[in-house]
C-alpha cells in the first residue's frame, strides 16, 4: 500500500488516523520546504520518528535533560570505540548511568516531540511506503497515534501564533536585560533557559539546540518574551554564511538520502543536485542521482550520471557496476563490458554482484559458455550467504540454453527455496517444466509467478502458453492480452498465437491485425505469412 498526497489536501493527523485504523506497518515520510521527517509504524502504532538534520542524538539529549552527566556520556562514547556493535543508550544502561526504563522514557519523549513538530507543517507532501522498517535504534516504542492528536492540535493552534513572531529559525533575537530585571516578572523554566542564550548572536536554531528544548517549547518561550517586549529581533544568520559550507552540503545530502530511502525520488534528486551545484566534484551525490534515475527507468540519464560519477577521482567499483547495468539496459553490451572490466580492476574482482554482471553481459552478447563460466566463478564469492535471485535466474537460464535442463531445474528449485517471492524464478521454472513436458507443473509455476508480480509481462505470456498448449484458448487469450498491455512489443510469437485464437473464434479481421503485428516485429516469420496469405485468399 502506497499513500501519497499534499498536506494542503490531507492534514498529517488525518493521515496518522488512517494508518492507525488500517494497522499499517511502514514509513510515513513528510517534507516541508527543505525539511524532512519520518514516522515509522508497526501494526498501526508509532514505533519511531525523527527529523533529518535535527541535532537530537540521544546522548546529547540525556545530558541536557540532566539524566546523565557529560563525563558519563564521554565514558560511553569511549566504550563504544571498543564495542562497535553497541549503541550509546545500551552502554549508558550497562554502566549504570541511567536505568533502562528512564532511557526508554526519554526516547519516547523524543519521538513524541518529533511527531508534535511535524503536526505544525501545514504545507508540503507525504508519502507512505509499506513494510519499511527503521534502522536499528537504541529502543523502539509503541505509541497509539490517537493519544498524540489532542496535544498535537493544541500545539498547532499555538504554533500559528508563534510563527507570526518567529517565521524562520535563522532569526536572531536579543534581550533587554535591564527592562527584564526592572519588571520583576517570574519566568517559566523554558524562558529562563532561553534568556541566557538570547545574546544577539545566536539564531533560534542554535538556541533550540543549546537549550535542549524542542522546537515548540523553545519557540513558545521566545514568543512570550517578544510579545512582552523583553526580546526583539536584531537580524538573521544565514545571510552571513559562506556560499559553500560543509554543514550546508551535509544537510542537502542527508535530505537526499532520506528522500531516496522512502521512494521520494524527484525530491531526492533535487537535493543531490543542490549538492552538485555547491560541489561539482561530489561523487556520492552523482551516485545517488544515478540510482534515482535507474529506479525511474531513465536509463540514458542514469548512464550519464554514472559516467560523471566515475570520472571523479577515486570512483568506487559500485559506480562502475551501476554504469554497466544502465548500459546493459540500453543494449550497449560492449560498453557495459568495458565498465565491468574497470570495476574489476579497481577492486571489484571479489564482488559476487560484479562477477554476476560479467556473466549477464556475456550471455546477452551471445557467448553462453563464457556466461556459464563467469556465473560459476561468482557463486563461491557469495560466501556463506545464498546467491541473489538474479544469480539463480541467469545461472538457470544459461544452463537451459546449454541444453542442461535438469541442472537448470535444480538451480531454480534451490533459488526459490531462498527467494520464494522471486517472480522471474517462477517464470523460468514454468518455461523449463514446459520444455521438459511437465505441463501441469509448468502451469502451477506460472500461476505462482503471476501472484508474486502481476506487472511482469513475460510471466503472463508463459502462462498463456501453458493454456494455449492445453487448448484453453479463452484463458490463453486473456493472458496474452495482459502481456501485450504491459509490453506491446513482447514478441512476434504472442501475436501469432493471438491471431490463431482470433481465427478459431471466427474473428478474421482481428486475426489479420494480430498477424500483421507479428510480421512487423519479425518480417521473416514464414508461419505468419502463410496464415495471412491463406486468410486473404479466402477473403
Amino acid at each position: 500500500m502506497a499513500i501519497k498526497g499534499s498536506l494542503k489536501e490531507a492534514s498529517l493527523p488525518d493521515v496518522l488516523q488512517l494508518l492507525a485504523m488500517g494497522k499499517k506497518t511502514g514509513c510515513l515520510a513528510v517534507t516541508h520546504r527543505n525539511n524532512f521527517g519520518y514516522i515509522y509504524f508497526d501494526k498501526g502504532q508509532i514505533c519511531y520518528a525523527s527529523i533529518v538534520n535535527r541535532r537530537d542524538r540521544i546522548g546529547d539529549i540525556l545530558v541536557k535533560a540532566g539524566s546523565v552527566t557529560q563525563a558519563q556520556l564521554e565514558a560511553a562514547i569511549n566504550a563504544q570505540a571498543l564495542h562497535r556493535d553497541k549503541r550509546i543508550g545500551e552502554l549508558l544502561v550497562a554502566q549504570g548511568a541511567i536505568t533502562k526504563d528512564a532511557l526508554h522514557q526519554q526516547i519516547r519523549l523524543q519521538i513524541e516531540e518529533a511527531v508534535y513538530f511535524l503536526f505544525t507543517w501545514m504545507q508540503g507532501t507525504f508519502n507512505f511506503e509499506a513494510d519499511v522498517r527503521p534502522e536499528e535504534q537504541d529502543f523502539q516504542v509503541s505509541i497509539n497515534p490517537e493519544s498524540l492528536l489532542l496535544e498535537g492540535a493544541r500545539r498547532v493552534d499555538e504554533w500559528t501564533l508563534i510563527e507570526k513572531k518567529i517565521p524562520a529559525f535563522d532569526l536572531v533575537f536579543d534581550v533587554d536585560r535591564k527592562k527584564l530585571e526592572e519588571s520583576a516578572v517570574v519566568l517559566t523554566r523554558e524562558q529562563e533557559l532561553v534568556v541566557d542564550l538570547l545574546d544577539g548572536r545566536r539564531d533560534v536554531s542554535s538556541i533550540m539546540e543549546e537549550s535542549g528544548l524542542g522546537e515548540f517549547d523553545a519557540g513558545k518561550a521566545i514568543y512570550g518574551l517578544v510579545s512582552a517586549g523583553f526580546a526583539q529581533r536584531v537580524g538573521k544568520t544565514k545571510a552571513a554564511e559562506p556560499v559553500v559550507s560543509d554543514s550546508r552540503v551535509d544537510e542537502h545530502r542527508n535530505l537526499g538520502i532520506a528522500f531516496y530511502k522512502t521512494g521520494m525520488l524527484d525530491e531526492a534528486m533535487r537535493e543531490f543536485r543542490r549538492v552538485t551545484d555547491l560541489r561539482a566534484d561530489d561523487a556520492p551525490a552523482r551516485f545517488y542521482i544515478g540510482l534515482s534515475l535507474m529506479r525511474q527507468g531513465k536509463w540514458d540519464d542514469a548512464a550519464v550520471a554514472f559516467e560523471e560519477c566515475c570520472a571523479q577521482p577515486g570512483a568506487r567499483p559500485a559506480a562502475l557496476h551501476n554504469l554497466a547495468y544502465a548500459l546493459e539496459r540500453l543494449g550497449k553490451y560492449d560498453k557495459a563490458k568495458v565498465a565491468l572490466d574497470e570495476a574489476v580492476r579497481r577492486g571489484g574482482a571479489k564482488d559476487p554482484r560484479i562477477q554476476t554482471s560479467v556473466g549477464v553481459i556475456a550471455l546477452r552478447s551471445g557467448d553462453v559458455a563464457a556466461a556459464d563460466a563467469a556465473l560459476a566463478m561468482a557463486r563461491p564469492l557469495f560466501g556463506t550467504r545464498p546467491p541473489t535471485a538474479a544469480w539463480f535466474h541467469y545461472a538457470a537460464l544459461t544452463a537451459a540454453l546449454l541444453g542442461e535442463l535438469e541442472r537448470a531445474l535444480a538451480l531454480l528449485t534451490e533459488g526459490l527455496g531462498v527467494h520464494p517471492h522471486a517472480a522471474p524464478l517462477y517464470n523460468n521454472l514454468a518455461a523449463i517444466q514446459e520444455r521438459r513436458g511437465y505441463h501441469p507443473e509448468a502451469l502451477h509455476a506460472a500461476e505462482k509467478g503471476v501472484l508474486e508480480d502481476v506487472g511482469m509481462p513475460q510471466i503472463h505470456k508463459n502462462l498463456g502458453d501453458c493454456h494455449y498448449r492445453a487448448g484453453r484458448y479463452d484463458d490463453a487469450l486473456e493472458c496474452y492480452q495482459r502481456a501485450i498491455k504491459l509490453n506491446a512489443r513482447l514478441g512476434d510469437d504472442v501475436y501469432l498465437k493471438l491471431g490463431n485464437i482470433r481465427f478459431k473464434r471466427q474473428e478474421r479481421d482481428e486475426a489479420v491485425r494480430c498477424w500483421e503485428q507479428a510480421l512487423e516485429l519479425d518480417p521473416g516469420n514464414a508461419i505468419v505469412r502463410t496464415n495471412l496469405d491463406a486468410v486473404r485468399q479466402v477473403l
